[in-house]
């Protein structure tokens, strides 16, 4: 039996391409997208400006995922940490962060990860499956149900990663900053990737305003290739050159996060190095103290050595910022909740 596609996953091009191979006059395509992303609805029958000829075909080959939260956790800060169920049972965590300019959602792109990042919970068991972007849009859409509010940023970096799964993203981008739909702007869009240099070179070709963050780490190759696997495909000058090609072709800065390792990538030499690299892109500098995992044996840097760090980046003229730590108490790393779930061997039910 064929599986049915999900609607959600169209751009708004793909759907006039697909009324046209329906017989169908193509301003179908913009009566669908306005159900499917600016009412929000879940159910096809719904539709009802289509005739119910119309939504019979549809049904045919075509559903509405929808994520659903089985677990929700509400940290002291108001972070909210989602455990999402998909269709065909795989799990993501999604999760909103509360500021002052509005809500911001952090999204998967992927179920579990191959990249292999030494010091990430999300990659210990792998890669399941990359998300549709119908899988990616619905996580948003559904935060939105949950607190009744519009998310105004949107950012990339839960379990995957985004540009090991170009298409969907992009078609994810597409969809949520469509003036038709959605309509979040996509400065307001943050992607993270590990430095995958062919696939940021050509997301730079397609002009997207979303700000690129590049998960840098440790400044030298040696460095790098001991925590992140990808380093042994791609160099760090050609990532930083293809960083810098972004840069000169969209407009749009770099964040450079860097996550603090006691004794491994915090020194002052590291700091100059680091230096180098954000003037060399003209980038911000994100340090992130490592989350703590189990599986690994991996120390965050002391809060006051990360402080040194930075004072030593602004004495170097280099934008910085030590993240903040939000949601602690609910759980410590990406990837954590998720791994914690599937062992917990229960569904349950969401609870707030």
């Amino acid at each position: 039996m064929m599986e049915k596609k999900d609607l959600r996953s169209y751009t708004y091009d793909a759907l006039v391409v697909l009324f046209k191979d329906l017989g169908e006059k193509p301003f179908r395509a913009g009566q669908v997208f306005d159900w499917l992303h600016k009412k929000k609805v879940t159910d096809i029958g719904a539709m009802s400006n289509l005739s119910q000829s119309l939504r019979d075909r549809l049904e045919e080959e075509h559903v509405i995922h929808v994520t659903e939260p089985v677990k929700v956790l509400v940290s002291s800060d108001a972070t909210r940490k989602y455990v999402h169920r998909l269709h065909d049972g795989n799990i993501i965590e999604t999760v909103l962060l509360k500021y002052d300019f509005g809500n911001t959602v952090c999204i998967s792109s992927q179920v579990g990860c191959r990249m292999g990042c030494a010091f990430c919970a999300s990659t210990i068991d792998g890669l399941v499956r990359g998300l549709s972007a119908g899988e990616m849009v619905s996580q948003v859409y559904s935060v939105e149900s949950d607190i009744n509010e519009r998310v105004s940023h949107v950012v990339v970096m839960g379990s995957g990663e985004p540009l090991d799964n170009f298409e969907a993203f992009t078609d994810f981008v597409d969809i949520i900053t469509d003036k038709r739909g959605n309509d979040l702007g996509g400065r307001n869009i943050t992607a993270s990737t590990c430095g995958i240099v062919p696939k940021i070179k050509e997301l730079a070709d397609r002009k997207y305003a979303l700000t690129l963050a590049l998960s840098l780490h440790a400044v030298t190759d040696e460095k790098r290739k001991q925590i992140m696997p990808v380093a042994n495909r791609y160099p760090l000058d050609e990532v930083l050159d293809a960083c810098r090609y972004y840069f000169d072709t969209t407009g749009r800065r770099i964040t450079l996060e860097y996550s603090l390792i006691s004794g491994f990538n915090d020194t002052e030499a590291d700091a100059d190095e680091l230096s180098k690299i954000a003037r060399r892109l003209e980038a911000h500098v994100n340090l992130i103290p490592v989350n703590p995992i189990k599986e690994r044996s991996f120390a965050p840097t002391a809060r006051k050595d990360a402080v040194a760090l930075k004072n030593k980046l602004e004495k170097n003229h280099i934008n910085v910022t030590i993240r903040r730590e939000m949601g602690r108490d609910i759980n410590g790393a990406c990837g954590q909740l998720r791994r914690d779930f599937l062992k917990e061997g229960s569904l349950g039910e969401a609870n707030a």
